[in-house]
């Protein structure tokens, strides 16, 4: 789960992480009345959307007046902000944040993330703040530094200092950046986050330490420890079709693919995707209803991936454990009856009452194509939807 620039700075706030002063607008009225609280005589104008590289697409600008701020604020609400993490069709702005000026010494890069191959949360640092850094991991490797804690130790102060000698701090600032690491490492850990990133993470003139963007992704698979989480959510920054998956505690990911997929469990989702790519075609989701599927989830599920005007076929691949074969077989009957389904749908059945299952289907009456087994149904929906 992820959350705006603003919403992410007051959460680290509370964990004594120093971050500028600024107030969210959502309207250009709003936005000229927090400058006037925060005076000046420099005021940032940012754009919130849910992706980094807003600067370069236009939607970050330096403010030094009222009218100004005002001018920016005009501009950047309501536009279609195209980033490299957006996509071509943008995201369009419909909050702003607006923030005090910071006197700047150099820009560096923090992040906190969990290296899954270690399973240690590992610190990240470089001296190239305010770049992307995936550009600099890939042409400039050697300019990361990273610091991997033990679970049961935590951030070591000597890790802290490694990497802040590593960025070229001295004197008070080392000190300064080791406790500013101490307070990122208790937010990650207490906050349940995937990822906490501080780009840039800005050293003042004067020597202190400053995050001027804050990135806090939430993981998912927590969130049931933090249900005042919800209100952080932004459904517009979300896509729809995960946002209605999510009602029906279905896990869904929108891929760029024709197919779609309809699954249960996690692995066989991942190896439908794989062969369905083996024989040449391009999976539209993933889509794993879970072992307790009813009727009703697999009908939300079959309306879900039609909302993608890509999808051209949809192949369903169940193995039944604890989830019926039959139960798969009626919800499949049902939204095809009930959705009056025009792509075609190979289904593949296997485990627990299968030959209940194809007998419905059977005798469904409906243009159903049944598979033998993962092969055979991943060719089949391959060559229903090449044949258009």
């Amino acid at each position: 789960m992820k959350i705006h620039e603003y919403q992410g700075k007051e959460l680290l706030k509370k964990y004594g992480v120093p971050v500028p002063r600024g107030a969210v607008a959502f309207s250009v009225d709003e936005a000229v009345k927090a400058a006037e609280a925060l005076g000046g005589p420099i005021w940032v104008v940012k754009a919130q959307i849910h992706a980094g590289g807003r600067g370069k697409g236009g939607g970050v600008k330096l403010g030094r007046s009222i009218d100004e701020v005002r001018a920016l604020s005009s501009q950047i609400l309501g536009m279609q902000l195209i980033t490299h993490q957006t996509g071509p069709d943008g995201q369009k702005v419909k909050r702003l944040y607006i923030e005090e000026g910071c006197d700047i010494g150099r820009e560096l890069y923090l992040g906190v993330t969990l290296d899954h191959e270690k399973s240690q949360l590992c610190f990240m640092a470089s001296t190239e703040g305010g770049m992307d850094i995936e550009e600099v991991a890939e042409h400039q490797p050697e300019k990361i530094l990273k610091e991997w804690c033990d679970p049961l130790v935590g951030l070591a102060d000597y890790q802290g200092r490694n990497l802040a000698f590593g960025l070229g701090l001295t004197g008070a600032s080392v000190n300064k950046c080791v406790g500013f690491m101490r307070a990122l490492y208790k937010a990650y850990v207490e906050l349940d986050c995937s990822l906490l990133e501080i780009n840039p993470l800005v050293v003042t003139k004067g020597g202190d330490l400053i995050a001027l963007d804050a990135k806090v992704n939430f993981d998912d698979n927590a969130l049931f420890r933090h249900p005042e989480f919800q209100a952080l959510r932004d459904l517009d920054e979300e896509d729809p079709k995960e946002v209605e998956a999510s009602k029906f505690d279905l896990s869904f990911i929108a891929l760029d693919g024709n197919i779609g997929c309809l699954v249960n469990g996690a692995g066989l989702a991942m190896s439908t995707m794989d062969i369905i790519k083996y024989y040449g075609g391009d999976p539209a989701n993933f889509l794993d209803v879970g072992g307790g599927a009813t009727t009703e989830k697999v009908t939300a599920a079959f309306k879900i991936i039609l909302t993608d005007p890509k999808v051209k076929g949809i192949f369903v691949n169940i193995f039944g454990g604890i989830m019926k074969c039959d139960t798969i077989a009626n919800g499949v009957i049902a939204a095809t009856r009930e959705l009056g389904l025009t792509v075609p749908v190979v289904v593949r059945l296997e485990g627990t009452n299968v030959d209940l299952g194809k007998k419905l289907l059977a005798e469904s009456g409906l243009n159903l194509q049944s598979a033998n087994d993962m092969a055979d149904g991943a060719q089949k929906i391959v060559a229903a939807v090449a044949k258009g």
